[in-house]
C-alpha cells in the first residue's frame, strides 16, 4: 500500500480548486455518519433537516458563486442500506447549497466496472484516493497526480455521471417504500 496521509492534510483542496470537485462514494455506510446524532435520530424516524450554515454547505455555496461546481455519485445497494438511506435523506441540504448529487445502483456500477474505492477528483488534475477500513472509517488518503491514473478517474467520473440519477428522484422512491 502506498504511504497514506491524514485526510486533514488535503482539506485545502476543497477551497482551492478552481472548476470542479467530484466525489465517487462506494461504501454502504460511513462510521462518521453512524456516530453522529443526526444518524441516530434518522434511525428513530426523524427526517434530517438541511444545515445551510454547516461549513461544508457554506463552502459549496461560496465555490458556486465563483463558478466552480461540486458533484458526486453515490453507489447504492438495492435496497439501500441504512447508511445509504441516511445519505440520500441529508442530500437535500447539500443540493440546496449548490452540490449536484446523484445515485447509481451498485449493479450498474459493477457493469461499468467502476472502482470499489471512494475518491475525490479536483479540476480533473488531482485524484485523492480514500482508504477506508472494514469499520467504514477513513484511515488516510493518497494524493495522485500521475496523468494516467487521473485520466482513468476522469473516465470513471464520466461513465458514472452519464447514467446516475438525481438523488431526490431516488430518495422519493425509497422513502415511499419504507
Amino acid at each position: 500500500m502506498p504511504p497514506l496521509i491524514p485526510f486533514e492534510e488535503i482539506t485545502h483542496l476543497f477551497t482551492e480548486f478552481e472548476h470542479t470537485a467530484f466525489r465517487l462514494e462506494t461504501r454502504r455506510g460511513y462510521a462518521s455518519d453512524r456516530q453522529g446524532a443526526r444518524f441516530q435520530a434518522f434511525m428513530h424516524g426523524i427526517t434530517p433537516q438541511p444545515e445551510p450554515g454547516h461549513p461544508w454547505n457554506l463552502n459549496v455555496r461560496a465555490k458556486a458563486e465563483q463558478g466552480a461546481t461540486f458533484s458526486r455519485v453515490r453507489i447504492i445497494d438495492e435496497p439501500p442500506t441504512d447508511g445509504q438511506r441516511f445519505l440520500m435523506a441529508t442530500a437535500a441540504g447539500n443540493v440546496e447549497a449548490g452540490e449536484d448529487i446523484r445515485v447509481l445502483p451498485r449493479s450498474e456500477a459493477e457493469r461499468l466496472e467502476l472502482p470499489d474505492f471512494d475518491l475525490w477528483l479536483f479540476d480533473s488534475q488531482i485524484l485523492v484516493r480514500m482508504h477506508i477500513d472494514d469499520t467504514d472509517t477513513t484511515i488516510g488518503v493518497e494524493v495522485v497526480e500521475d496523468e494516467a491514473e487521473v485520466l482513468a478517474a476522469c473516465r470513471v467520473r464520466d461513465a458514472a455521471w452519464r447514467v446516475a440519477v438525481p438523488t431526490a428522484e431516488v430518495w422519493a422512491q425509497v422513502r415511499s417504500s419504507v
